[in-house]
């Protein structure tokens, strides 16, 4: 069997920036087994499938897995398949398209870009918003996880804490900048320790203000030992988490809030996540998630 692939970087308009992710096309008679192994063998953070939905108003349905397992939702494999799915039918034309793609965690709006040599934009709807999981964090073993003190975890009245918009991440606050250039992270500590929600362990995301590029809000890094990811050069899932926290902590007042993030700086794939925030009556009630994709390559998947 040989199945058309392309494979994007995401959250950026640079080549060889930001976070690779392999587009498996037409991958409806592949089963849960076969997936997974292609995942590995791709070894990116993640793998998308795409196959046909049955609800005709969807333009296609995707499977989303890691190296390890597979996920309700991630942003990075929404953008990028996006943006795959809207090149791939509109050829070298300008288009600008919304298509409604089927995931596990249930339909997600997406809004798409596409202009003949430029990066591709492409933006979606939160299929889930952002909620607190109470559970206690004791920032003494989250700072030994990441081989910091424990004073360099936590600024102004940011404190750890966890969320989850459809995966769950905890939410860990870094001084500064340049503490989170020190961060050593421990994998089997954290796996030891990391607590479980809606029976999935969570992963580390951590962030500072401002960030490398003068234009970021936040700077973050995401480690997932859990779904084989040692680290993250770019997060979706978490940035979709992480508006809680934004909200839950800053206050943001009643408005639109675009925030951009960056990530992966130090990984040398730096990427930038768009976030726009609308907040009313002190509730966020939409929230959406963009940026850019380029096309690396292009092949055929023989199994």
């Amino acid at each position: 069997m040989a199945i058309g692939y392309s494979i994007y970087d995401v959250f950026t308009r640079q080549k060889l920036a930001g976070n690779p992710l392999a587009v498996m096309f037409d991958a409806d008679d592949l089963d849960d087994v076969t997936m997974q192994a292609i995942a590995r063998e791709m070894n990116l953070s993640e793998t998308v499938f795409v196959t046909k939905s049955s609800n005709p108003a969807y333009a296609a349905s995707l499977r989303i897995f890691t190296p390890a397992l597979e996920l309700p939702f991630a942003g990075h494999p929404t953008v990028g398949a996006a943006i795959a799915i809207a090149e791939r039918s509109h050829g070298e034309g300008d288009a600008d398209m919304v298509a409604v793609l089927e995931e596990k965690v249930g339909p997600v709006r997406c809004a798409i870009r596409v202009r003949n040599g430029e990066a591709s934009f492409a933006e979606f709807d939160l299929p889930r918003k952002s909620s607190q999981a109470q559970l206690p964090l004791d920032s003494g073993q989250l700072a030994d996880a990441l081989g910091l003190a424990e004073a360099q975890i936590g600024f102004e009245n940011h404190v750890p804490s966890i969320w989850t918009a459809g995966v769950p991440f905890v939410m860990i606050p870094i001084q500064n900048l340049s503490a989170m250039e020190e961060v050593d992270f421990d994998a089997g500590l954290w796996l030891r320790n990391a607590p479980m929600v809606e029976g999935r362990l969570t992963s580390a995301y951590l962030y500072c203000r401002g960030g490398v590029n003068h234009a970021a809000k936040f700077h973050a890094r995401m480690f997932s030992p859990d779904m084989g990811i040692p680290e993250d050069p770019a997060t979706g899932a978490a940035v979709a988490a992480f508006s809680g926290a934004i909200h839950h902590f800053d206050g943001l007042t009643d408005g639109h809030h675009p925030l951009l993030i960056e990530q992966g700086v130090e990984m040398g794939r730096p990427s930038h996540i768009h976030l726009n925030m609308d907040v009313k009556e002190n509730e966020v009630f939409r929230a959406r998630i963009g940026g850019h994709a380029v096309r690396i390559a292009t092949g055929t998947f023989e199994i």
